[in-house]
């Protein structure tokens, strides 16, 4: 009765879980109260800046370092104070971290013979492994033979090789070059989601992050701000420093005008002061005259060359266009409502030339409110 019980609680639990954890370096505060869960199968992000500690969760995760406090759970089972050899997890580090004395093959296999497996079995898992990241052929080699995106794809075979429970990424492909680095990581994705893995990683880079991953946490200052997926986050910011980090957005302060029971909350901007509808009622408990900010996304805004007749003139400003900067398939816009600064984003920006009046409409499902 007792297995029964263990059994079907590993089944609701996530398959990793970390529970408050914290790790401090003398006065500084690395992580701070830390918690999430990656399901199983599941590719999962930590984004953020510099310093934000997101490397140090991952090397706690990883077993290179131990929390002050808080615990780290693998399938139901505690492994907070577990070494790191002993976890089964593989990981792929930004230097690549291979062995400059030793081939292709032996770098490959380096995590296969201190498991003391036999030649035939070795001999399999590495040439399965190559096989994996298109290097059939290269066992031989010499890794300052190969260019960055091979070598990094060595780091790679020699994390899957050892058939971890958890692959963990930090920043793998930051040293390779802008082409390199998008076909890398399509490649990336499809192998871990190909082979059924399980795996954390840890990038700066937005774009990044969006393209690889199934749910992200944003870090920041030690701290988890928000946690989803690529397109909510995106889409629905909860903060400030969310939707400052993730690509660009207008913000906006302004002041609630409208009453707790309206059924639609409205809101007057510091800058112009141009009366706004935002088609939502998060705002509603919002203190009114009190300044906040709104959010909306320069592709979210809509200009107009003339005041044709519309379905709707809501949220329409008059503005003078400050700039215009083409950008290849798109082009940025910068606008003056007023004192109010504006970007908008368009596709085919014929006709708006810099210093020509304009009429700018932010559509109210698009406005967000922040924290």
């Amino acid at each position: 009765m007792i297995q029964c019980i263990n059994f079907f609680c590993a089944l609701l639990m996530s398959f990793l879980s970390l529970q408050n954890i914290s790790k401090r370096y003398g006065a500084t505060r690395a992580v701070v109260d830390v918690s999430l869960e990656v399901e199983r199968g599941e590719f999962f992000g930590l984004l953020g800046p510099s310093g934000c500690g997101k490397t140090t969760t991952l090397r706690m995760v990883a077993g290179l370092e131990a929390p002050d406090s808080g615990s780290i759970m693998l399938d139901g089972r505690d492994i907070t104070r577990l070494a790191a050899d002993r976890r089964g997890f593989g990981m792929v580090f930004q230097s690549y971290a291979l062995f400059p004395h030793l081939n292709v093959f032996e770098n490959v296999a380096f995590g296969l013979r201190a498991r003391h497996l036999s030649q035939k079995e070795i001999a399999r898992r590495v040439a399965e492994a190559l096989s994996m990241v298109s290097l059939n052929g290269y066992e031989r080699r010499g890794v300052d033979e190969l260019s960055g995106g091979q070598q990094q794809r060595v780091a790679i075979a020699r994390a899957i090789s050892i058939e971890p429970r958890l692959l963990l990424f930090d920043e793998p492909l930051s040293n390779l070059d802008v082409a390199l680095r998008e076909e890398t990581r399509t490649e990336l994705r499809e192998l871990v989601k190909r082979l059924e893995l399980t795996a954390l990683y840890v990038t700066h880079d937005q774009e990044e992050a969006f393209a690889l991953c199934d749910r992200i946490s944003v870090m920041s200052e030690g701290r988890i701000l928000q946690t989803g997926t690529p397109r909510g986050l995106y889409e629905q910011p909860e903060e400030i420093r969310v939707a400052r980090f993730l690509g660009r957005n207008n913000l906006i302060e302004a002041v609630r005008l409208s009453a707790s029971h309206a059924e639609a909350s409205m809101f007057r901007t510091v800058e112009g002061s141009h009366t706004l509808r935002v088609a939502t009622h998060v705002g509603a408990n919002l203190p009114l005259n009190k300044p906040c900010q709104l959010a909306i996304r320069p592709e979210h805004i809509q200009l107009y060359r003339e005041s044709n007749e519309r379905a709707t003139t809501e949220n329409e400003l008059s503005a003078r266009i400050t700039s215009v900067s083409f950008a290849g398939a798109t082009t940025t816009i910068k606008l003056d409502a007023d004192g109010l600064a504006l970007e908008a984003l368009l596709l085919q920006p014929e006709g708006f030339a810099s210093g020509a009046s304009v009429t700018v409409r932010l559509p109210p499902e698009r406005i967000i409110i922040l924290k």
